[in-house]
């Protein structure tokens, strides 16, 4: 969990459709916002983005199996021989007016979703039973989350009741020259280069039959031609950045490398 203050200079995030607008909109309003889509197309960044772009003070929390109620609100800790209350992340945001991001939201516990709730309709409030409190958003708070909706199990999926409270946006990966941009502008790569590397990570997405749970992601490309302007060969840097992280399994490993061929042969 961690808190990024307001900047200036908002990090670097190349728009592919209208979901800045509906941001701006949401926050406006105050309103949620749920972002849906693959691991590594961007949706973190996006809201980092958004947050430097408002001036808005930014709580990230990655959520996991572990994640509860209690993490996000706060708890009593003992300090000093005394007991003090700590706010979590969420209290904190709601208190500053920040932007509070739930990052992969489906991964925590279902009581998460309960302190949620109050929050995503016209009460915007956040009840903290430990202390009696009833806090108010201001304006300026916000809640995001996302999810990988690829990943959705019968065990693993966010209740119609939870989605129908946000506004959502669809996030998949950005068209060949928009990728090739933003990999040439992250990795420092030229962008030259870059471009049989978009084109690798097209016929890996367009694959059918392989045993990947997803195809390359935008960040992982970027990790690869990081590797390459660093003065990597391609091959290795291919193999630590796209088929290592994809697969475990031999014959798999072996497809992806005879795809590389392909595009690099």
């Amino acid at each position: 969990m961690n808190a990024l203050a307001p900047d200036r200079t908002a990090p670097f995030y190349r728009p592919v459709a209208q979901e800045v607008a509906l941001f701006d909109a949401a926050h406006a309003k105050g309103l949620p916002l749920l972002l849906k889509g693959p691991t590594g197309c961007g949706k973190t960044r996006f809201v980092e983005h958004m947050a430097a772009r408002l001036g808005r003070p930014l709580y990230t929390v990655a959520c996991h199996d572990d994640l509860s109620a209690a993490d996000l609100i706060g708890r009593y800790l003992l300090r000093g021989g005394a007991t003090e209350w700590i706010d979590g992340p969420l209290t904190r945001a709601v208190r500053e007016g920040a932007i509070c991001y739930l990052d992969e939201v489906i991964e925590a516990r279902k009581d998460v979703t309960v302190v949620l709730h109050p929050l995503t309709d016209n009460r915007r409030t956040l009840m903290i039973d430990r202390t009696g409190e009833e806090l108010v958003a201001p304006p300026g708070f916000m809640l995001v989350a996302s999810y990988n909706p690829g990943y959705q199990n019968i065990l693993k999926r966010l209740k119609p009741s939870t989605r129908q409270r946000f506004l959502s946006i669809t996030f998949g990966f950005p068209d060949a020259a928009t990728e090739t941009a933003v990999v040439a502008r992250e990795s420092g790569l030229d962008a030259a280069r870059v471009v049989p590397l978009v084109r690798l990570a097209g016929h890996i997405r367009a694959l059918s039959g392989m045993d990947l749970e997803e195809g390359v992601s935008t960040r992982l490309l970027i990790y690869a031609a990081t590797l390459i302007a660093g003065e990597m060969p391609i091959e290795q840097a291919l193999q630590a950045a796209v088929v290592e992280p994809l697969t475990d399994e031999p014959d798999v490993a072996q497809a992806l490398r005879d795809v590389i061929a392909s595009v690099y042969g």
